[in-house]
């Protein structure tokens, strides 16, 4: 493929060989992408891990009953190593440089060039500076350790009740380790969630058998567990911080404009803005703008799914059939409950559930932009029903518009509250 049509970028040449950095599903799904689309050029990856490319939402969801990563071969169907030319999986990103003709990374093993680079090195763990006791999980040798340490009768604090929180702390104490969640917010998931819908969460600690402590400031961890500012102490065999997670970009430090959190601003088709439409990123590393939503963050595995096929079609000048606005979506099973999110909260939104979270039967949220008809984000919880439609509301150019009386009443379809 030498030759562009229909592309609002005439001028960008297609590439004849691309260098993808990253080899996690974002990066899977490029390299995939780009032979399903025709392109018979070099594709060479560039991996951290040393191990083949793997799911992530099971390590936290699956610790304890998966002792094996899940390999994206078998998950999605795509062998990243059968698909490039080559693939060094142990071989991390040091540098990037733009000066040149092609873009060009710097590894331990040499320099890389191509015509064109895809930046997928994901993210990594957060960890505050002298909490080296605590584990961290977002690898596979992540789960590893931790699945290691953690046997019935095990005292476990999980400091964050966050996603990760969450489901770490359901499989372990369902195993029967004894785990105590320390959260420095008012209520779980409130990063996510807000203070509303975080605080409908709360319940489902105790009924799972762990121990929920809310507005608790961690200052201090060690090799006996957790001291808190007041003074107390949470004694732990392990303690694990799950306080979040971080783009992997600091070896793009001076060569891209990045974000505080280390996210790099693209546009609709991952082409990182302020650089080359050579360059692209996705997957936790992007910051993506979306003609619905905003400015949409990295981490959804969705995003890292399905967002490639946009970057590909562009970067290829292939006409694309596949909807370019990739709606933030998240799945998460913890303590005893699934949930679904949509689109992206804010918090100045309008909170109106659907259904009585404490019936049993499952409820949702939807949150109403202020004083509007448009929802910009929805949750199911327990409601499997309701997940394929929500998805769909996510799929047209601008946001839904509900009416929110019908949107409220559990028994009405949510297509039924549509306004045309």
């Amino acid at each position: 493929m030498t030759s562009r049509t229909g592309d609002e970028h005439p001028d960008t040449p297609v590439p004849h060989d691309v260098l993808v950095v990253g080899a996690g599903l974002a990066a899977t799904q490029t390299v995939a992408g780009l032979r399903e689309r025709g392109f018979d050029g070099r594709v060479v990856v560039l991996g951290g891990e040393g191990i083949a490319p793997y799911d992530r939402p099971p390590l936290s969801k699956h610790l304890l009953d998966r002792r094996t990563p899940t390999w994206l071969t078998d998950e999605i169907g795509a062998d990243l190593l059968a698909l490039a030319d080559e693939v060094h999986l142990g071989t991390p990103a040091r540098s990037l440089s733009l000066s040149g003709a092609q873009p060009e990374v710097l590894t331990d093993d040499g320099p890389f060039s191509a015509d064109a680079v895809v930046l997928a090195t994901g993210a990594h763990a957060v960890r505050p500076v002298d909490w080296e006791a605590a584990l961290t999980l977002h690898t596979a040798a992540d789960a590893e350790h931790l699945r290691a340490a953690l046997v019935p009768g095990t005292r476990l604090v999980i400091i964050g009740a966050g996603w990760i929180g969450a489901e770490v702390a359901g499989v372990a104490a369902a195993a029967g380790v004894d785990v105590v969640v320390v959260e420095a917010a008012g209520a779980p998931l409130m990063a996510a969630l807000g203070p509303t819908v975080g605080e409908l969460t709360s319940p489902w600690y105790a009924a799972a058998g762990v121990r929920l402590m809310t507005g608790e400031h961690v200052v201090e961890v060690g090799a006996n567990g957790v001291g808190l500012a007041d003074g107390k102490l949470v004694a732990a065999d392990v303690v694990l911080a799950a306080v979040g997670a971080r783009p992997t970009t600091d070896w793009l430090a001076g060569a891209l404009p990045r974000e505080d959190d280390g996210s790099l601003r693209v546009d609709e088709q991952h082409a990182v803005i302020g650089a080359p439409r050579t360059v692209r990123a996705v997957g936790d590393v992007a910051l993506r703008r979306s003609p619905r939503h905003g400015w949409v963050p990295g981490g959804h595995w969705d995003g890292a799914l399905r967002g490639p096929a946009a970057l590909v079609a562009d970067l290829l000048g292939v006409p694309d059939a596949v909807p370019a606005d990739v709606a933030p979506y998240v799945f998460s099973t913890q303590l005893g409950h699934e949930l679904a999110l949509f689109g992206h909260p804010r918090t100045d939104d309008e909170v109106v559930l659907r259904g009585n979270p404490a019936d049993g039967q499952g409820w949702a949220a939807l949150w109403f932009r202020h004083g509007s008809e448009q929802v910009g984000a929805i949750l199911t919880v327990d409601r499997p029903r309701d997940v394929g439609a929500a998805r769909r509301l996510f799929t047209a150019a601008g946001l839904p518009r509900l009416d929110r009386a019908l949107a409220h009443d559990p028994g009405r379809p949510l297509r039924e509250a549509v306004l045309v």
